[in-house]
């Protein structure tokens, strides 16, 4: 998802629980689908402070703001989603309907969780490959010297993260949330080209694979740091190597941001189709093919979305 520039409406989402949430211009909205059958919408504000707008002007900086409200509001789609399946889950034990079924100090144990999430990540695709490359690079010492040191450790960063894609998308529920994701790639896609977004048939036919995808972004997070991560004194100690790529995040994830909004700028370009390829090709991991059902759902969102007249574009998440 990515926000609009110059005046231009950007419709982006995400896939949650058994739904999908699309982003427009002051509001998202969620959609769920119940085990009834049942597709439950709701929309929720987006603040936009004049602070804000400001920095979201601000090349790199606007990267970091953008990836900051994206968590707030994917919190917040996870959680609306997260509602619901314990609202069916007290239903089928005979418990009556509550409006807000995550009680506060499950709404705590969600946040602490989100937390927790954020930063096993970081262990994992940050210091993980640190800790490997050093080990290799005292194993053979051609691999010591700060070029071939940076370079295997991107390679190996990429690698843990092909390889928890892959890993997390053989259960059950994460294949769930993957066509779910096929299908907001869909929608978007049909949405940009202007097709009939009431027949979810025609949607289908739609690629799940989308070049703006938040997966390529992820993937430009991982190549770049190679390139920030090289400005860090070589002969650092682990520790010091590990705080400094912590500080530095924020500026990886702001400079990723510019190339992925660049590329999404020269759509027709060689130069764009090399730079998601790889991107694309990962996708074929983290989406899947949907049904109509969730085709359904995910135009049910967009519909609740998309605000009517003016400018649009769409983009992936």
């Amino acid at each position: 998802m990515r926000p609009a520039e110059g005046g231009e409406l950007v419709l982006g989402g995400q896939a949650v629980i058994e739904g999908v949430m699309m982003k427009g211009t002051g509001r998202f909205a969620v959609a769920v689908r119940k085990q009834t059958g049942e597709i439950r919408v709701r929309d929720f504000p987006i603040a936009e402070g004049v602070a804000r707008n400001r920095l979201l002007r601000m090349p790199v900086v606007r990267g970091v703001v953008t990836m900051g409200a994206m968590l707030v509001i994917g919190y917040k789609a996870l959680r609306f989603s997260a509602n619901e399946a314990v609202e069916e889950a007290e239903r089928a034990e005979g418990g009556e309907r509550r409006e807000e079924a995550v009680r506060p100090e499950g709404d705590l144990a969600m946040a602490a969780a989100l937390v927790l999430a954020v930063l096993a990540g970081v262990a994992l695709f940050f210091w993980l490959p640190l800790v490997l490359a050093s080990f290799a690079a005292g194993a053979l010492p051609a691999l010591s010297g700060r070029i071939a040191f940076n370079l295997l450790d991107g390679v190996v960063r990429v690698l843990v993260f092909v390889a928890y894609v892959a890993a997390i998308g053989t259960m059950k529920d994460i294949r769930r949330i993957f066509e779910y994701h096929g299908a907001e790639h869909k929608v978007v896609h049909a949405f940009e080209r202007k097709a009939v977004l009431d027949d979810p048939e025609a949607v289908m036919a739609f690629s799940r694979l989308h070049p703006r995808c938040g997966t390529s972004f992820l993937l430009f997070v991982m190549v770049i740091s190679v390139g920030i991560f090289s400005c860090i004194p070589h002969e650092s100690s682990l520790a010091v190597k590990a705080g400094m790529r912590l500080l530095l995040l924020p500026a990886v994830a702001g400079i990723s941001y510019e190339v992925l909004r660049l590329s999404a700028g020269k759509s027709g370009s060689g130069v764009f189709r090399a730079l998601v390829a790889p991107g694309l090709l990962l996708q074929k991991l983290t989406t899947r093919e949907p049904d109509r059902s969730q085709i359904e759902v995910a135009l049910a969102s967009f519909r609740r979305a998309a605000v009517p007249g003016g400018k649009e574009a769409a983009v992936a998440g």
